[in-house]
């Protein structure tokens, strides 16, 4: 991380289009043209383990994974900024938090039946669990400050997920159970779109909004073009949200 905030983006790259995993934002080894995707994670292994639909979410909030990691951070506090640290010492008795270290063989099947995943920072802002979350329908509680997400254009992550800033981990339990039912239920209608899923997988072959599609929809936004060639009658302005004509999108 030292070398890299040191050396910053090679000169031979300043000028290209970066497409890479969640950054942080202002991090120097994010460009203003860069494009954030998600990391990959297996669709036909998560489509395989899809359990049906009317579950029972009977788990509040779930978590597998590290709290501290004592090979890289022996004296503690320096892996995720001290926030994985704090949601153990802070709820690790807490019959709402299902969180352990343990990654169990129905770890996809737990989150199908939990409604808030945590999505806390590691070494790097991003983790594979914001993807899963989405995937399954479970409310991301994405816990990392200055996060860049990926495809914000085609995806609502202010409306499907919850953001709580690293100096409030210990208010965790507060924050979420303070969280109107009607606005959990809206936050799950939302993740249960289907074209919301599609876009943060990378199938083969690739399909229609998935992202892949995202990835080249953002490419292609960066197109030298007049803005003559897709201005509608009466438009002044282009609209790239609404995508080139005939252009398939989730959105």
């Amino acid at each position: 991380e030292e070398k890299a905030i040191e050396r910053g983006i090679l000169p031979i790259l300043q000028r290209a289009t970066l497409v890479q995993t969640f950054g942080q934002r202002n991090h120097v080894c994010l460009n203003e043209g860069s494009i954030t995707i998600p990391p990959y994670a297996p669709p036909q292994k998560m489509q395989a383990r899809q359990i049906p639909l009317d579950t029972p979410r009977s788990i509040f909030v779930y978590f597998r994974g590290l709290f501290y990691d004592v090979n890289n951070d022996p004296e503690g506090g320096y892996y995720a900024r001290g926030a994985r640290a704090a949601v153990w010492e802070n709820f690790k008795n807490n019959p709402l938090f299902d969180i352990s270290t343990e990654h169990p063989t129905t770890y996809y099947e737990d989150m199908q039946r939990a409604i808030f995943c945590l999505c806390p920072l590691g070494w790097a802002p991003w983790s594979p669990r914001l993807v899963e979350a989405v995937v399954f329908g479970c409310i991301p509680v994405i816990i990392a400050d200055d996060i860049v997400l990926p495809f914000a254009d085609a995806i609502p992550w202010e409306e499907i997920g919850v953001f709580v800033a690293e100096e409030d981990v210990p208010k965790l339990d507060t924050i979420l159970t303070s969280i109107p039912p009607e606005v959990i239920l809206r936050k799950q209608r939302l993740l249960a779109n289907p074209s919301m899923k599609r876009a943060m997988l990378f199938p083969q072959p690739a399909l229609p909004g998935d992202a892949f599609h995202q990835i080249l929809n953002g490419l292609a936004r960066k197109l030298p073009h007049q803005k003559s060639i897709y201005l509608k009658p009466g438009e002044k302005i282009l609209n790239w949200t609404a995508g080139p004509v005939g252009d398939l999108k989730p959105w």
